[in-house]
């Protein structure tokens, strides 16, 4: 019995109207709309970086309408006490019973606008909610709605004012993201959309199905080559002499943790799905490493001072660890 190699037709056509409909409202921004549905299929979480006005909001409301999903949105400010957003208990004086206010985070998509504006204490209260997805308040525990995606951002420039995010927290973020500006042909469509005509979001799927669908996509294989490629990727980071890269050990002061292996393969099952396949081929990982590991590095004093960024530390690492070859199955398959 030949192996089935592409996804079955309900599937690929479910994901095909939702991106859809989120691209009759959102102009260009491909990769990162393919990275938030990645974040969204493996069930991980997003670090958005770039300028105000980049369709940010925009994007992540309109996913939440197409699966009908609940939307909510933090501003994050330096006054916020971490229960604006997880919630607090209030005392009912006519009963003197406490209730509990659960707060914003109890949502399926919850953006967390300039996370770095808010200070540590406050940027700590999402630790729990983003790694077990559930909120203990005064020793009761409750759990947020499934599916759960919180994509953060945090603005390059006005660094007046900022705080740097935990490292604790960065590293619960499955990929970090840079959004650039729009080219010139789709800031034109833009600007067509946005004076023209309202249009409609037509919700295409339920939160049920968009579970589903994160089910499935644990079903995608992925072979023990391309988690031994990861496993390495991220090995390199920790101790890059092992792995011919001694030059770069001056450069990194902490590298990657676990999770970053677990990202990349579970990131590579999401676009391999993405793609309509149901393995993984080592170019779907390879497409991610830049965005799973560009914030779990922590560069030294020595590279800042050399202008290096994350980038180019990964850049040289994917260089000297070379992608394994495609299973020769899958060759078959192909031809």
């Amino acid at each position: 019995m030949e192996p089935t190699t592409r996804q079955d037709s309900a599937t690929a056509k479910l994901m095909e109207q939702i991106l859809y409909e989120v691209k009759r409202i959102v102009v260009g921004q491909d990769r990162f709309l393919e990275r938030v549905m990645v974040a969204m299929l493996a069930q991980g979480h997003l670090l958005v970086e770039g300028v105000p006005g980049l369709a940010k909001t925009l994007t992540v409301r309109t996913l939440a309408s197409t699966v009908r999903g609940n939307f909510k949105r933090i501003q994050f400010t330096p006054d916020l006490v971490p229960s604006d957003l997880v919630g607090t208990r209030i005392y009912n004086q006519k009963s003197g019973d406490f209730t509990t206010s659960l707060g914003p985070v109890f949502t399926n998509l919850l953006l967390a606008d300039e996370i770095n504006r808010a200070p540590a204490k406050v940027q700590s209260a999402l630790l729990e909610v983003m790694q077990e997805r559930q909120v203990t308040i005064a020793g009761d525990t409750h759990k947020v709605p499934n599916p759960f995606l919180v994509m953060a951002t945090q603005n390059p420039i006005e660094t007046e004012g900022t705080y740097p995010l935990p490292e604790a927290q960065v590293d619960r973020f499955m990929m970090k993201v840079l959004v650039d500006y729009p080219t010139d042909e789709e800031e034109y469509v833009i600007v067509e959309r946005v004076t023209g005509p309202a249009v409609d979001v037509s919700p295409v799927a339920t939160t049920e199905q968009l579970a589903a669908l994160q089910h499935e996509c644990r079903r995608v294989y992925v072979d023990p080559s391309l988690v031994q490629y990861a496993v390495k990727l991220v090995s390199c980071t920790r101790t890059p002499e092992k792995h011919g890269l001694k030059d770069l050990r001056k450069y990194i002061t902490f590298g990657a943790s676990p999770r970053g292996t677990i990202s990349l393969t579970e990131g590579a099952r999401a676009l391999a799905m993405l793609r309509g396949r149901t393995y993984a081929l080592p170019e779907d990982m390879a497409d991610l490493v830049p965005d799973v590991l560009r914030h779990r590095l922590v560069l030294s004093y020595e590279a800042l001072s050399e202008g290096l960024n994350a980038d180019a530390v990964v850049g040289q690492i994917m260089s000297k660890i070379p992608a394994p070859a495609r299973p020769l199955e899958h060759e078959k398959l192909a031809a």
